[in-house]
């Protein structure tokens, strides 16, 4: 490069038409490196953040066995924000345009095996049929032993009217909860709800059990799911669940949740709720649990081992 330059200089006599030759030269070399460099850092750009931009998936979620439809089953990405839930067909769309090619869908519903499919594998076509078997619970020996109990109320059962929170949007996936702290064993008899506001025609929430696991860890222990399905006229200022028959039992602390699993429309549904407690929520399925220094006004009735 050096010769040629030299060269350059020698063909023009007048020191700044050498200087202007000299300076085009160097804006041509410049360009050229800085074109190779661009396409060098988006070619590393590919590699090291394999995005799929623009890419959605939709399909059906079927029973394994019976090939029937699973409505309002979870589909998202564990502990992300990118997730759904199945309609009453069992079809479901999703947006996958914030993930990475490395990253796991899990499909999960209550009575049902999790499947885990790699993103990488499902993000090319459209109108998939997915497949989940339904699980075996082995019946473990009862031993009875008598023992006393006390009906308690867990939660938070408060009447604060002028504080609210609850369901703002028609997030499909969206739960909240209250964590219920007992020490020993208690069978849960009733669900109470204490509503402030409701714009819904018809409500319809999932009602989700959990024992703890750990920090923010939560593992549902329900065997079949339930739901709670009410027209505007019955949602009053108290709605009472009765889940006696449901014969759930619990020990330590436990988390109840409503999920909104149905698309509803534009509206939103209001707790009363309380500053002495707070609320645990997640933004869709298998989202990442947060909490919030609000209790929205969800307790049970339980028989508590004393």
């Amino acid at each position: 490069m050096q010769r040629i330059v030299f060269l350059m200089i020698l063909t023009y006599r007048n020191n700044w038409q050498a200087l202007i030759v000299i300076r085009a030269f160097f804006s041509i070399i410049f360009l050229k490196y800085l074109h190779s460099m661009t396409k060098l850092l988006l070619a590393l750009g590919i590699l090291i953040c394999p995005k799929i931009f623009s890419q959605s998936i939709s399909g059906t979620l079927k029973d394994a066995t019976t090939h029937n439809p699973i409505a309002f089953a979870n589909i998202g990405v564990k502990n992300g924000n990118t997730g759904t839930v199945t309609d009453i067909e069992g079809r479901f769309s999703l947006d996958l345009s914030r993930l990475n090619a490395s990253d796991t869908l899990t499909i999960s519903m209550i009575g049902y095996e999790p499947l885990n499919l790699g993103i990488e594998s499902i993000m090319h076509g459209r109108d998939k049929e997915f497949f989940i078997k339904q699980k075996t619970y082995n019946l473990s020996e009862v031993i009875i032993r008598p023992k006393e109990y006390k009906e308690r109320i867990l939660g938070v059962s408060g009447r604060f009217k002028r504080i609210l929170a609850g369901f703002e949007h028609n997030r499909l996936g969206y739960e909240m909860g209250i964590l219920m702290k007992v020490k020993k064993k208690a069978k849960i008899k009733k669900l109470n709800l204490k509503i402030a506001q409701c714009s819904y025609d018809t409500i319809f929430y999932r009602v989700n059990i959990y024992r703890v696991k750990g920090k923010m860890n939560f593992e549902n222990i329900l065997r079949e799911p339930i739901y709670i399905e009410l027209p505007k006229s019955l949602v009053k200022e108290e709605i009472i669940v009765n889940l006696e028959s449901k014969n759930i039992w619990v020990e330590g602390d436990f988390l109840v949740t409503l999920e909104h699993v149905k698309d509803l429309g534009e509206g939103f549904l209001f707790f009363r709720a309380s500053l002495s407690d707070k609320t645990y929520f997640r933004k869709t399925s298998h989202g990442g649990w947060e909490s919030t220094p609000v209790g929205v006004s969800i307790s049970v009735v339980a028989d508590v081992e004393k």
